[in-house]
């Protein structure tokens, strides 16, 4: 299963949402333990609002109403609304309604300290219906528990009459949920103040952790290059913080190694070149020893020589490596035909092997001799471990693959990133003898990328190994 992978920026704000949730839930727990807050806060927005424009309309509509009907009024309008009417007298006693169990800490709240009037009169009709203009009657919200239930009741300016008396009435909402059907909770105008909260944090966050990211992202970038060899990549260390002092030493390391490698290679080149004039005088003289040798000696001069052919092989290969990297400074790219390119090569390299060739007929622009270096020596190795050779190629866009795979003992999994290593070689047991110096596939790697393209290795469904090339069909000139 693979780990979810979110960008450094959203991981930020995360946490800060995560942070910010932890201080609100110890805040609340806090206020809670503290002044132990109820549910009647919320009647100071639009629930409380709503209540109280949902009891004039209710006073209303029974005051016109006989009071033999006061049920069906009530049940007409929890059919609308969803919870449960009821009325109760100021001693907490239901009077209307559906018949609901009321728990103790309810019956408290339904106490009413407005008393049974004696004088028989009608009830009071109050018809003004803006809840804005009238003082703010006696109201509240509570839970109750085992089952938990949401209470909400409100005095109305309402009485009935019962034993020649007028008892002033409560109105009381019970519902299974808090929202009650959006009566006394509603969600969505906490979603909306949710996402306005993160917007505005993404907002405010944003040139702080933009900064941030895009510093970490340039950083790793130019880390990929200087690792792929470029060490001309430059980070801009104008940041007065850690990621400035990083930008300047990463800058500082890509200079040094630039300079290390660079001498490594002059040096390396410089060796071989010097070599060659030696080599090339010891195989002059080995041949006049070789004129005025006895018989007996002629097996030892012909070892010498073969030693000698050996060692100049590799000093050509360690020139040949050391010049690849520069190939871009000295040559021109030019018009090649890739078919005929690779027909010379097969012809150079293996003119005995039935090498299979499906290439696209297309003309590159590009160095010719490093491509033509780099496919000979692909080819090369390939005849040397392998049998079934095949070059297929295919333009992909503005690019040219070329796939050059066999049907040999291939390269373990761990050994196929070391493949294009100098001097590196995949078996142990393997020598001079039955191998080459480990240097040809590392002046193919350097050639390809002289060209401006790639070079990678993977293992053949089947047994063997598949060498990619993807070289631009246009290398533009240094």
């Amino acid at each position: 299963m693979s780990r979810l992978k979110l960008p450094r920026y959203t991981k930020i704000l995360l946490w800060f949402l995560v942070n910010l949730g932890v201080v609100a839930a110890i805040g609340l727990f806090y206020a809670r333990v503290t002044f132990q807050p109820g549910l009647d806060w919320l009647l100071n927005g639009p629930p409380g609002s709503r209540i109280e424009l949902l009891a004039v309309h209710l006073t209303n509509e029974l005051m016109t109403t006989p009071q033999g009907e006061w049920d069906r009024v009530l049940k007409g309008y929890h059919a609308e609304k969803g919870v449960i009417f009821s009325l109760f007298t100021s001693d907490g006693g239901q009077v209307f309604g559906e018949s609901v169990p009321v728990p103790d800490e309810v019956r408290k709240r339904l106490v009413d300290r407005r008393q049974p009037e004696a004088r028989m009169r009608p009830p009071k009709r109050e018809m003004d219906t803006d809840v804005r203009m009238q003082p703010r009657k006696p109201r509240f919200i509570l839970r109750s528990e085992s089952p938990t239930r949401y209470w909400s009741g409100m005095h109305l300016d309402l009485m009935y009459e019962a034993g020649g008396q007028w008892h002033p009435l409560t109105m009381v909402l019970m519902a299974d949920t808090l929202t009650a059907n959006g009566l006394l909770f509603e969600w969505w105008p906490w979603i909306v103040v949710l996402i306005i909260g993160v917007g505005a944090s993404a907002l405010i966050w944003l040139p702080i952790v933009g900064g941030i990211t895009r510093a970490i992202r340039r950083t790793n970038e130019a880390s990929k290059r200087i690792a792929a060899g470029q060490f001309d990549v430059r980070l801009p260390d104008q940041r007065g913080d850690e990621l400035g002092e990083l930008a300047a030493s990463v800058n500082t390391m890509a200079a040094q190694l630039g300079d290390y490698v660079s001498q490594q290679r002059r040096i390396t080149a410089d060796v071989a070149h010097e070599l060659c004039s030696p080599i090339a005088r010891m195989q002059m003289a080995l041949g006049v020893v070789e004129q005025r040798s006895t018989p007996e000696q002629s097996a030892y001069l012909a070892r010498l020589d073969k030693e000698l052919q050996h060692m100049a092989r590799l000093v050509e290969e360690v020139l040949a490596f050391s010049r690849a990297a520069t190939l871009p400074e000295r040559e021109v790219p030019e018009r090649v035909p890739l078919s005929m390119l690779i027909e010379q090569v097969i012809a150079r390299e293996a003119p005995d092997e039935p090498i299979h060739l499906d290439v696209p007929e297309v003309k590159l622009q590009t160095i010719k001799s490093a491509l033509d270096r780099a496919l000979g020596n692909i080819l090369r190795n390939a005849v040397r471990y392998a049998k079934d050779i095949e070059i297929i190629g295919e333009v992909d866009g503005h690019t040219l693959v070329l796939r050059i795979q066999d049907r040999g003992p291939g390269v373990a999994e761990a050994f196929l990133p070391r493949l294009f290593e100098p001097f590196f070689r995949p078996e142990v047991a393997r020598s001079r003898h039955t191998g080459g110096s480990g240097l040809g596939l590392a002046i193919a790697k350097r050639c390809i990328e002289a060209c401006q393209g790639t070079l990678s290795a993977q293992q053949r469904d089947g047994g063997g190994l598949i060498l990619k090339c993807r070289v631009p069909l246009t290398v533009a000139a240094q």
